[in-house]
């Protein structure tokens, strides 16, 4: 026998159909755009030598499939991802912390890290193949440039945000620095490194 009330159930069956709604209009987004792009591409309303057609995509995944070649380069491709993501992220921390514990070293940091983030990373592409070379570590690199500055912008000014009454009532209580960054700082932030850790991941495909 069911335990749940009638406007508790009533909310499931509401909560249960927006979720399809959400779901089908999702599903209903990525066919409409696979059919219109088909559609510009057989109309030739576009270069289809840049920009392909989900026809052609299909056709190039059945070829990669058939030589056994599609699962090498999606693992490659998520290698170089997983390693720049970590990179980025471990930096990001690091250096982060780092500005928050030493308010002059920040000061002077911070305006070169908005021009490097502000810098069009893409367009350094082909510098970054004559420092590095042709390689796998060039893409790490580009992906890692992309995403290393705005991982230690976010993770440092979330930690600059922290409500000010939390480490104020700790340094009454004679709290020294690195009590006030374990105790207050990294668990205030929490959802602050959340979030740039999903933007890191998105970051380092697009580098890739």
């Amino acid at each position: 026998m069911s335990t749940y009330s009638k406007e508790h159930k009533e909310y499931l069956k509401k909560q249960k159909k927006e979720k399809i709604i959400v779901i089908a209009s999702q599903i209903l987004i990525v066919l409409s755009f696979l059919i219109i792009w088909e559609l510009i591409v057989k109309f030739k309303l576009v270069n289809t030598f840049l920009s392909s057609s989900p026809s052609k995509v299909l056709e190039t995944t059945i070829g990669l499939i058939k030589d056994h070649t599609l699962f090498n380069h999606i693992w490659i491709t998520t290698y170089e991802t997983m390693i720049s993501f970590l990179i980025a992220t471990l930096v990001g921390l690091i250096v982060g912390a780092s500005l928050w514990w030493n308010k002059i070293v920040a000061k002077i940091i911070e305006p070169y890290l908005t021009i490097l983030n502000s810098l069009p990373k893409v367009a350094l592409g082909p510098l970054i193949i004559i420092w590095v070379g042709a390689s796998i570590h060039s893409i790490i690199f580009m992906a890692l440039l992309i995403t290393i500055f705005i991982s230690i912008i976010n993770i440092y000014n979330g930690f600059n945000l922290t409500e000010e009454s939390y480490i104020t009532l700790l340094k009454s209580l004679k709290a020294n620095k690195f009590q006030i960054f374990f105790k207050v700082i990294l668990p205030s932030n929490y959802q602050n490194i959340m979030n740039t850790l999903k933007v890191n991941i998105s970051m380092s495909l697009i580098g890739m």
